[in-house]
């Protein structure tokens, strides 16, 4: 299954214009809530996350993990629980380096933001907050429908000398400041992605409401197959559930943290 028949079962469709108006300073606006509802700042974040990797004739694979996240002070930990062979590997971002730890050698390495989730198409990048309106330029903003939601889609431009994961992407953002699609692309127009975000999990915490994706699909416009005469796109998909927003000791952003779980 490809993500626009993924769309059309969740009725997330692409329809006409939606009739209402919007200025430019309204427009960044929405784009800044957009960024500042995919952030946690203010408290810690912790959830289960189930990673599907679908690939075209050959089936799919799972991984579970729990993510622990600090946005405040940029840091993460992610705890791979599942499958067995891949229990007690992790990722831990702080001080702006992102490390992986394999147990089987009891070693940390480097990695970053653009690098790919244990094999799948979601980045590293993919688990933390987004920078939408602090990394990138509005090119261009039009009103149009998804399905029930009355969207704004953005064309975005990176700002000069700022690194990010694609220099251009297409974002259509719900009134209501939270991201439905993005479209990644590369500095000579080719598609990278395509990620949807069918639904959302409203949580009261005690810093406030706050929105989390129940589900992400990540579809990578350049790993695929035909079959049958058709093209297959692999898929991620990411389904999100258990969420706290308790306060989690400190040690648990740390390299002792991820040695100290992986022996357990």
């Amino acid at each position: 299954m490809n993500i626009g028949k993924f769309l059309i079962k969740t009725a997330l469709i692409l329809s006409a214009a939606a009739g209402f108006s919007l200025s430019d300073s309204e427009a960044r606006a929405l784009l800044k809530k957009a960024e500042d509802n995919t952030a946690f700042f203010g408290t810690d974040f912790t959830g289960s996350y189930s990673v599907i990797q679908t690939k075209p004739g050959e089936g799919s694979s799972q991984t579970d993990a729990i993510m622990y996240r600090r946005d405040s002070e940029e840091k993460w930990t992610i705890l791979i629980t599942a499958p067995s062979k891949e229990r007690g590997k992790g990722y831990l971002q702080f001080d702006g380096n992102i490390w992986f730890y394999d147990p089987a050698d009891r070693r940390f390495t480097f990695t970053s933001a653009r690098d790919k989730f244990q094999n799948t198409n979601a980045n590293n990048s993919d688990f933390a907050p987004q920078h939408y309106e602090s990394n990138y330029n509005i090119k261009s903003f039009s009103e149009e429908k998804m399905g029930k939601f009355d969207c704004v889609l953005f064309n975005l431009e990176a700002k000069s000398g700022v690194k990010v994961d694609y220099p251009t992407l297409k974002l259509w953002v719900s009134t209501d400041g939270l991201v439905r699609w993005k479209e990644d692309y590369s500095l000579s127009g080719q598609k990278l992605r395509i990620t949807a975000i069918p639904s959302y999990q409203k949580i009261n915490a005690s810093s406030g409401v706050r929105m989390v994706p129940a589900k992400m699909v990540i579809e990578d416009a350049l790993r695929f197959k035909k079959i049958d005469g058709k093209t297959q796109f692999e898929r991620t998909t990411i389904k999100i559930s258990n969420i706290s927003f308790g306060k989690v000791d400190d040690s648990t952003y740390s390299k002792p943290f991820l040695e100290m779980m992986s022996i357990r």
